[in-house]
Order: structure tokens, then sequence, then C-alpha cells
């Protein structure tokens, strides 16, 4: 099955392949465990994701998914999500195209196409990282997705793009949309608690107590 946005036309499944695209993909070196490239072309820049399995599953099928419906593949409800979160105005990429593949039965394998944010880099890489504004920024675009009631399974810093002073969430592989609860719900206190964990390891550029300050500032912009 394959789901496209209409701006985009005679999208096939040879898109998803980076073959397809040649010299004009180039593999996505920062964060992840790879699966992901850059995609230039003369009208627009994308980025190709494929789905890969982690932990010791990955030992057995790299890409492989057990198949219980196209309702359920990965891709597409990521696609469908990505398009709710666009229409209701928060800053994530705009999704252009998923794809899911059933293959022996029991087994599918899942892409998916998102537009490349323009001069996009991850926070840890941002050349601003060390100023309180950009941290209090941080914490306001997380509160305003948890206010959506986003719940960002895998709220790490690499899924923190800084383009031109704008923070977008990227990434919404088996996230889903909540009731938006109190702000103490558990589910966002693990969000927070993630991107704690990866804040002391993709930041150590800053000096420990440095971090912790900032950290701070982040979190009383969340909580504002």
């Amino acid at each position: 099955m394959l789901l496209a946005d209409p701006d985009y036309q005679n999208v096939s499944a040879n898109w998803f392949t980076p073959q397809y695209w040649g010299e004009k993909a180039t593999p996505v070196t920062a964060g992840g465990r790879g699966g992901a490239w850059f995609v230039k072309t003369e009208t627009t820049e994308m980025v190709l994701r494929h789905y890969l399995r982690g932990g010791m599953m990955a030992r057995f099928s790299e890409r492989g998914y057990v198949f219980t419906g196209f309702h359920r593949a990965r891709s597409l409800a990521e696609f469908r999500l990505l398009q709710t979160l666009g229409q209701r105005g928060l800053p994530v990429p705009k999704a252009i195209a998923a794809y899911a593949a059933r293959y022996h039965g029991l087994w599918y394998e899942a892409a998916i196409l998102v537009e490349r944010i323009p001069a996009a880099e991850p926070f840890p890489e941002s050349p601003e990282l060390d100023l309180v504004d950009l941290w209090q920024e941080v914490g306001r675009v997380v509160r305003r997705f948890h206010n959506a009631g986003l719940d960002h399974v895998d709220l790490n810093c690499d899924n923190i793009l800084v383009a031109q002073g704008q923070v977008y969430l990227i990434d919404f592989d088996r996230c889903r949309l909540r009731a938006e609860g109190p702000s103490e719900a558990t589910w966002k206190r693990a969000n927070l608690n993630r991107l704690r964990r990866s804040v002391e390891k993709r930041c150590q550029s800053i000096p420990e107590k440095r971090r912790e300050q900032l950290w701070k500032h982040l979190v009383s912009a969340y909580r504002w």
C-alpha cells in the first residue's frame, strides 16, 4: 500500500529505494542506526527513511515486521500522524509519501518520505547550543506538542531540529495522540525523562554544570 500527498504526482514504489535516486541520494549520518537518506531533486529536497528493527530482533530480520494489516503498518500510521500534526499547525516536516509491502504472507517492510527542512541541524549540532533562548524554545515547542496530545516515544536530541531560529520535532514512528491529561501525566514525564538522558549523552560539548542550568531553563519554559 502506498499513500502520497496530493501535491506530489506519480509517486511509485521506486521512490522508496535509494538506488532509484542514484547520486541524488546521500546517507544521513547524524543520529539513528542508519536506513535514512537525503534526496535532492530539481524541485525538492526529501528525507527517505526505511524502518529498521533494533535490539535482538534485528539479528533475525533487519527490516521485516509482523504483518497485522496495512492499517497498522508503521509507515502509513506515521504518514497519517504527520498530516494531522501539520494540519494543527505544529512544526513538523511535511509527509510526502509512505509505503508498506507485504511479503511471505506474515511480514512487511516499510518506508516513508518527508520533506527536508531547509538549513535544519540536529539540536546537539546547533551553533546556538549554549544559548538559553534555544533551550527555552525547545521547552515551549515540546509543550505545544504535549498540549496537542502527542506522545513522542523517542524524544531525543537528534529528533529535534533547529532551522533559522525555529525548532521542529521529527521521527514519529510509534508515536500517538492521547487525551491531553494533566501536566504531570506519566507519558509526558516519560518523554521529558528520555530527552534528559539524551541531553546527557549528546550534549557533552557543554560542561556538566552548564548543561544542568540549560536543562532547568528548558523545563521552566515547558511549564510556563
